[in-house]
């Protein structure tokens, strides 16, 4: 086995348990490990640090899988780890009666799951994946052998096409990889809400499964309120509002794709169409549209793309935080309801929460924090990676 040498003095972040081990830190490497190959990582002086796969092409050297030194990284090891995170996932799905509130779950959450670059989520009797290192992409054979196996899924399918395998050198790879999917879209059912999944077309793995919580939140603003969902996607956040009796639904979106489906899980869950209006469109430039004409909502939700992949951008991506917000308070009726995300791993929620400060300042309002809002259970913060805590949301009243 190849063994990274780390430079003198920087082991810090690996006795603290982050599994990332970053170009700068590498003094050496004795041997030649292929991408994804497993390594072992030490100290300048031999001390046996952790043991996870290596890619030279990646600012990311290193990913540490195991921190206890007897233990192998072989078939059996992966079993072990992707069945650990399956099964603690055993009761998500459940009410507090033990009854069945969504079939949709995420299985593995990558570094939360101490497994880095790995992403499972389960859709029905359908299993989506997304191998994003070059690490699990050297085993994914394995993986669809034991995802086969443990899950027994009508279908598996790849949404490797994300950025980060760009960062590792690899290509982007989507299709079905076991069994078979229905001629269209499956569906999915949460919080008794019916929602339509095409695997091809979608962002991510097929649906913001990360958002079910706050999707029942939100709903619980909505009676009686004229509601804006700006980068609505397909529509979910609309659904929960349109069930709890919003007065009537504005959704703005980029993609006519995703407007088009919006349209179909509106028309799924019997939201009545005269109190829908669908807007595909730039966002920023629609709602700077309608804050010119003086347009007024009850409520805006504001669920963004990320604005920031790394802590390099993140004063580019506060900015956007900032403007975007802006416009928000500058729509909405007086004591009305904001809520508002950020699902940018670069920043963190104090500065969300300043970006959003700010916006109040310049548009002349206060605004109170009611609630502050993150990820469900099914996408785990582990405390050791601070960047595991992406999303963080904030329900608002402008006054």
């Amino acid at each position: 086995m190849a063994v990274v040498r780390l430079e003198k003095n920087r082991e810090k972040s690996l006795l603290n348990r982050h599994p990332w081990v970053f170009s700068g830190a590498v003094g050496s490497v004795d041997g030649a490990p292929k991408p994804g190959e497993v390594v072992d990582v030490v100290r300048h002086d031999g001390g046996w640090l952790g043991r996870g796969y290596y890619n030279e092409h990646s600012n990311i050297r290193v990913r540490v899988l195991e921190w206890d030194a007897e233990v192998e990284i072989d078939e059996a090891w992966w079993k072990r780890r992707i069945t650990a995170a399956v099964d603690r996932r055993a009761s998500m799905a459940l009410d507090a009666g033990g009854k069945p509130r969504t079939d949709a779950l995420r299985l593995v959450h990558s570094e939360a799951d101490l497994l880095p670059g790995l992403i499972v989520d389960r859709y029905g009797d359908y299993v989506a994946v997304q191998f994003l290192t070059a690490g699990v992409e050297r085993v994914r054979g394995l993986i669809i052998g034991i995802l086969s196996e443990l899950l027994c899924p009508a279908a598996i399918y790849d949404r490797s096409d994300a950025d980060t395998r760009r960062k590792e050198r690899l290509q982007p790879s989507t299709g079905i990889l076991a069994g078979a999917l229905p001629g269209g879209p499956i569906e999915i059912v949460e919080n008794g809400h019916r929602f339509l999944i095409d695997f091809a077309t979608a962002q991510k793995t097929g649906f913001y499964l990360d958002q079910r919580d706050n999707r029942r939140a939100a709903a619980a603003w909505a009676s009686g309120r004229a509601v804006l969902d700006a980068f609505a996607y397909t529509g979910a956040f609309s659904v929960y509002a349109g069930c709890s009796g919003a007065k009537s639904l504005t959704l703005v979106e980029s993609s006519q794709t995703a407007v088009d489906l919006a349209r179909r899980n509106l028309a799924l869950n019997e939201v009545p169409e005269t109190a829908v209006e669908l807007m595909h469109g730039d966002v920023f430039d629609v709602l700077r549209s309608w804050r010119d004409q003086q347009r007024r909502f009850d409520m805006v939700i504001l669920d963004p793309p990320k604005f920031a992949r790394t802590r390099a951008q993140a004063d580019q991506a506060l900015r956007g935080y900032k403007d975007i917000n802006l416009l928000a308070m500058k729509l909405l009726t007086p004591g009305g309801i904001l809520i508002t995300f950020s699902c940018s791993g670069g920043v963190d929620a104090r500065e969300f929460t300043t970006a959003v400060a700010w916006a109040g300042l310049d548009a002349g309002r206060s605004v109170q924090v009611l609630r502050r809002l993150g990820q469900p259970e099914d996408h785990p913060v582990i405390t050791t990676v601070p960047e595991s805590e992406y999303l963080k949301g904030l329900v608002c009243r402008v006054l």
